[in-house]
């Protein structure tokens, strides 16, 4: 018996041993909520840790009270239970303690949802729209937008030999930039289907929803550098949506919206529909659009995910059964043998800007200028071997809207 009861020892010490290794392995191992950086986000901690303590300390008294009566009331020291059925003492106390705790929980609880919802006088507006997969920002009254999408290295995702950056996931070509200590009003919106916008060390989140704008706001006292993600299931890619805030000095902010709204004079220059494109500049401009909206589904080579996103590869044999392109065969995109073959430009352009109805092909009339869609067009239809020598230009685009 004793020897068993070692062996027994010995497993349930190495049990907990290789337990005890594999918490302290996980680096970012946490249990808690963060306490953020805004003053919301300290209040929401801190009603999440007053809601907890008092949760502990009636865990505490019930069950004390409950091990007390078991052990000192138990049958064997002869002890007789006590009749009090409907006693209204005890019914009166066990219904005004309760009360009294939840009324103590509420009054902070109401305090900070309200001051949550107090988007009145703000010194910058954001307008916050989710796209599938990336987030447009729009600095109302300042001309400034553009769109915020993973920078992740698709080899780093892909690979699994390859090592994964501090950041993984949740880097951004574009973040949003915000001065510190100003109030920000964030309006949240989408453009296909339901997303949110959520960076924890602000300390809320809000659903961004087609038709509809919620509006929230925050306060950041320090310069830094604040990650999130969209906390809704909003379809395949779902966690390739990260939200990156940098908050700068009040100067420096100055500096980088100046900076930005030269950039949009520049790229809207560079961008001009009227004059004629080559197609080295098409194609090297298409590459980079492609590389950055298109690549997640239809791949780099661009033969696309089986069974969910088609091929763009004339030749490429794909079942209709299974492809959201088969909305697309009056349109020539799908030959009756089931390879993809390239169609006219037109409805090429027409699916671009339009979508697909009833698919994951979402319309990028309102997200590309008739540059970058004449570009990723031209791209697509000269690349991979498809070599169709159609060129075309931003003006077609531009008629075509």
């Amino acid at each position: 018996m004793l020897v068993n009861f070692l062996a027994r020892l010995r497993g349930v010490a190495i049990i907990g041993g290789l337990l005890f290794w594999s918490m302290c392995a996980c680096a970012d191992y946490k249990l808690n909520m963060p306490v953020g950086v805004t003053d919301t986000s300290r209040d929401v901690y801190d009603l999440h840790m007053l809601t907890f303590w008092v949760c502990v300390w009636i865990g505490v008294v019930v069950f004390g009270v409950m091990f007390y009566s078991m052990y000192h009331h138990r049958k064997s020291k002869g002890a007789v239970a006590a009749q009090f059925h409907e006693s209204t003492t005890v019914e009166i106390i066990w219904t005004i303690v309760p009360m009294l705790i939840l009324i103590g929980m509420a009054i902070p609880a109401t305090r900070t949802l309200i001051a949550m919802e107090d988007t009145s006088k703000p010194d910058l507006t954001i307008k916050v729209t989710g796209y599938q997969w990336k987030w447009g920002y729009e600095y109302l009254g300042e001309g400034v937008q553009f769109f915020s999408s993973l920078s992740t290295p698709r080899e780093q995702i892909t690979d699994d030999s390859v090592k994964k950056d501090e950041h993984y996931l949740l880097e951004v070509d574009n973040p949003l930039v915000v001065p510190i200590n100003k109030k920000i009003r964030i309006l949240t919106t989408a453009a296909d289907v339901i997303h949110s916008w959520w960076v924890p060390d602000l300390g809320w989140k809000k659903d961004a929803i087609p038709g509809f704008v919620n509006d929230s706001w925050t306060l950041i006292k320090e310069p830094g550098i604040y990650r999130g993600q969209c906390a809704e299931l909003c379809g395949k890619d779902h966690g390739f949506m990260p939200i990156v805030v940098e908050a700068k000095t009040q100067e420096d902010y100055d500096k980088w919206l100046a900076s930005k709204k030269a950039k949009a004079t520049q790229v809207a220059a560079a961008d001009a529909v009227d004059r004629e494109w080559t197609k080295d500049e098409l194609m090297a401009k298409g590459k980079e659009v492609y590389g950055t909206i298109c690549t997640a589904c239809h791949q780099a080579n661009g033969e696309g995910m089986p069974g969910t996103f088609p091929p763009l590869v004339a030749g490429k044999e794909f079942s209709a059964a299974e492809t959201m392109l088969t909305p697309l065969r009056e349109d020539g995109f799908l030959s009756d043998d089931n390879k993809i073959i390239m169609g006219s430009v037109e409805n090429h352009a027409k699916i671009v800007l339009h979508g697909v109805p009833g698919s994951a092909m979402q319309a990028y009339a309102e997200q590309l200028s008739d540059a970058e869609i004449a570009a990723v067009i031209t791209y697509e239809r000269n690349s991979w071997g498809n070599n169709t020598g159609d060129v075309v230009q931003p003006s077609t685009i531009k008629a075509a809207r």
